[in-house]
């Protein structure tokens, strides 16, 4: 992948928690910039902040310092930010189409006018015969697809997924990184993906960071050259495996 001006550009960025025990670094200092279209994935030990990235980048909580730009400007990342968090949170009383089109609600935008997309990336996830089922009525793995449609709406720079298939069955699991990178081939979106499945990540990645245990900082930004379109045979080649190596060993696997 050519790479230009980065989309978003984390410079430095260092977050503390206060607790009644005390003050806890989780970010040192992490500094990395992804671009236009990538799919990128983070990995590190558990604890290292992997997550508090992702919720610092979509606003839900503030950094202590340090910089984020998206298209070298300061963004608002209600508008600019999609979010699949690690289970789909659909709200159990409204049908998939509802539930899809909520962003749209909260932003207070027409949803008369997004009714027509909100079907058409309810096609792109395969579940335009779902639309009027309600989430108890799908599978966990349907569930997840209907989040990322949701997340898809209000058509964002960035989507940024929380470990989304973390509670899935392996089968499911693997069926659903397959769906991912359709979703991700036809959309062009950028991506970011925390996981803490090597293996995952470099199966969907163009790259992977890698944090250290906490107070984290990157100690590794492997570009991943891979075929693609990515089949699950893909995990058979040398490269993924010396690939898995070299994110293994960098990795301080001290919890």
């Amino acid at each position: 992948m050519e790479k230009g001006k980065p989309l978003l550009s984390i410079r430095k960025l260092r977050k503390v928690f206060k607790t009644r025990e005390g003050e806890i670094e989780a970010l040192g200092n992490v500094s990395f910039n992804v671009h236009p279209g990538e799919f990128v994935s983070i990995v590190g030990p558990s604890g290292c902040g992997k997550t508090t990235v992702l919720k610092i980048v979509a606003g839900l909580i503030t950094k202590s310092s340090g910089e984020i730009e998206v298209d070298e400007k300061q963004f608002d990342p209600t508008r600019e930010v999609g979010f699949v968090f690690q289970t789909a949170s659909l709200l159990q009383w409204r049908k998939v189409l509802d539930n899809v089109l909520l962003p749209i609600e909260i932003l207070k935008s027409d949803r008369g006018s997004m009714e027509k997309k909100a079907k058409e990336l309810l096609e792109l996830v395969g579940l335009r015969d779902f639309m009027d089922s309600y989430p108890n009525e799908l599978s966990g793995g349907m569930q997840q697809r209907v989040s990322i449609a949701r997340a898809l709406i209000h058509d964002p720079k960035l989507l940024l997924m929380d470990e989304p298939f973390g509670a899935l069955d392996a089968i499911t699991r693997e069926r659903m990184n397959l769906e991912l990178l359709r979703i991700w081939t036809e959309s062009r979106k950028t991506v970011i993906f925390v996981t803490h499945d090597i293996n995952e990540a470099l199966f969907l990645s163009d790259r992977v960071i890698v944090l250290s245990a906490r107070p984290s900082v990157m100690v590794q930004a492997l570009d991943i050259h891979l075929p693609r379109p990515r089949t699950l045979e893909v995990r058979a080649l040398t490269e993924f495996g010396n690939y898995f190596l070299q994110i293994y060993n960098s990795l301080e696997l001290k919890e």
